[in-house]
């Protein structure tokens, strides 16, 4: 998971259309106002340096790609450094959006063991270390202001027990019970400091967890207690899938029993991986990632609306009421995959080929997902994922990019950028 926690100048998002209201969630923060101009921070330094290196070689349609792509509103990330460094980084973001009127989107990501030490490894030393360092992150934010916080990026659709034995030095690894406490301590922390701090938990994406799984490690951290979850942050999902996803998390919550152990009890929630319902005549299959989901989609593999009936039935009377964010800085193709058996591990989330930004951020963007309340670009566009060699033993090159060593995580991807901003859903020009 790439990130940075560079802090800047600030820009105004277009306004959105209007959408219906959703139920409210416990949290007290008022939600996003259709018309929710976002923060947008100083560019990363790459993205400068390529605009320029384009208009000196007469460039110019590159050039002004890359400043548009630079230019749209965007996350900061808050990533390490001690608990003043952080309070003091978050102060001046904050600072900023006030000063521009518009609400700022900060991601806090500094868990212990994060990404299961892979290409973003990294995260506080112990928990103790973690909320001192969410202490100084809260004491950061200013009361009154509007914020849109994401907890955590994979924090818990990959905890340590997903990792692989020997992931950490013996003695040193996390706890699935600490990474949960920690994730639901960072929340709280933010809505002492800010009672008007919008809090979403990252849950991964639809391509990961079956509903109920992440459902699950969702009610076990405290997602009742703030605005909603995450989703697709750093990843290429289509829109109307997770918008799906998204709504049937919440739906699965609201009738998920608070003592539900997934893997044990029987899931009651129906998911993305068996389509089955009255419409079909309850004859399903998994549905397919690589095409856009709809209840009217003529194939069945894209159709959903036998699980939403499953849901209209399971739910009765019963109101969701958590809230979804979803990343769509990434996903305007959607996902990718090579040809099956092309690489030991085609690595498909890690800097894949051919890939466009997706829709602007927005706040309220689809009348027909009243929970969804915003898309928003969470992931940076443009920095790297990491060093990807595609699962080959011994290899340090990336064969989908030319046979070249991608940037490490964070680091600025000319070449990705640029094919981002070229192949963007909607198109930027």
């Amino acid at each position: 998971m790439a990130a940075t926690a560079t802090v800047g100048h600030l820009a105004l998002a277009p306004a959105a259309a209007a959408a219906p209201s959703a139920p409210a969630p416990a949290t007290q923060a008022q939600p996003l106002d259709p018309g929710t101009r976002f923060t947008t921070p100083v560019p990363d330094p790459g993205a400068v340096r390529q605009t320029i290196d384009l208009a000196r070689a007469d460039r110019f349609a590159d050039a002004e790609l890359i400043a548009r792509e630079a230019a749209t509103p965007q996350a900061i990330w808050f990533t390490d450094g001690t608990p003043m460094q952080v309070r003091h980084e978050v102060r001046k973001a904050s600072a900023l959006a006030r000063a521009t009127g518009s609400v700022p989107t900060f991601v806090v990501y500094n868990v212990p063991g994060r990404d299961c030490s892979q290409y973003s490894a990294g995260g506080a030393a112990d928990d103790a270390a973690y909320r001192a360092w969410v202490d100084g992150f809260a004491a950061g934010l200013m009361r009154n202001q509007q914020v849109v916080v994401v907890i955590e990026p994979d924090g818990l659709a990959l905890m340590p027990g997903d990792c692989p034995p020997g992931t950490y030095p013996a003695g040193t690894a996390p706890t699935d019970a600490g990474r949960l406490a920690d994730i639901r301590y960072a929340g709280e922390a933010i809505e002492r400091a800010n009672p008007d701090a919008l809090v979403y938990l990252d849950a991964g994406h639809t391509g990961w967890h079956n509903v109920g799984s992440i459902a699950d490690r969702l009610q076990d951290a405290g997602v009742a207690e703030f605005q909603g979850l995450a989703l697709n942050t750093s990843n290429y999902q289509y829109t109307p899938n997770l918008a799906q996803y998204g709504t049937w998390i919440s739906e699965c919550l609201a009738v998920l029993p608070a003592t539900y152990v997934h893997g044990i009890d029987a899931d009651p929630c129906p998911n993305q991986y068996w389509n089955g319902g009255p419409a079909n005549g309850f004859v399903g299959g998994a549905l397919d990632p690589f095409q856009q989901w709809s209840d009217t989609a003529t194939d069945p593999a894209a159709n959903t609306l036998g699980i939403n009936q499953r849901y209209d039935a399971l739910l009765g009377d019963l109101e969701p009421t958590a809230h979804v964010v979803i990343d769509t800085s990434r996903n305007g193709q959607g996902p990718w995959a090579p040809a099956e058996g092309t690489y030991p591990d085609p690595q498909t989330w890690c800097n894949p080929p051919g890939r466009g930004l997706g829709p602007r951020p927005q706040a309220a963007p689809d009348p027909a997902f009243p929970l969804v309340d915003a898309y928003l670009w969470v992931k940076t566009p443009g920095q790297s994922d990491g060093s990807c060699n595609r699962g080959i033993t011994g290899s340090t090159t990336d064969p989908e990019w030319g046979g070249i060593t991608d940037p490490a995580a964070g680091a600025w991807f000319p070449e990705q950028a640029l094919q981002l901003a070229q192949l963007a859903v909607p198109a930027l020009r």
